[in-house]
């Protein structure tokens, strides 16, 4: 199987993953130099919050709606553990519980598929 990486050379892919690391360095450093020091006002504080709960959901909804990229049908273990995955985390507030809620409904789905 060829992933793509094999015509790579070993000092090309070090390259790629320290200009990577370097790149996420910059950008966590010019936002963090840019408003570390500063007080930022309420409304941007709100949305802030939001980040994590926004981030999930948009990391997660490929998974569960393609679980096998190539292959368009749903699966029914991604299925159950993401609905469960949000009822649980509607009712319990909980980002934790929520997936908890999530991997064991997947795996008792999965079980019994």
């Amino acid at each position: 199987m060829n992933n793509g990486l094999a015509n790579w050379s070993s000092a090309e892919i070090w390259f790629i993953i320290a200009a990577l690391g370097v790149a996420t360095f910059a950008i966590r450093l010019s936002f963090l130099g840019l408003i570390g020091n500063r007080e930022l006002p309420e409304w941007l504080l709100r949305h802030l919050r939001y980040t994590p709960v926004a981030i999930l959901p948009a990391l997660v909804t490929p998974l569960v709606v393609w679980p096998d990229a190539p292959d368009t049908s749903l699966s029914p273990p991604h299925l159950a553990g993401a609905v469960a995955a949000m009822a649980v985390g509607y009712w319990r507030k909980s980002p934790i519980w929520a997936v908890v809620a999530g991997m064991a409904t997947f795996l008792l789905v999965q079980a019994l598929t």
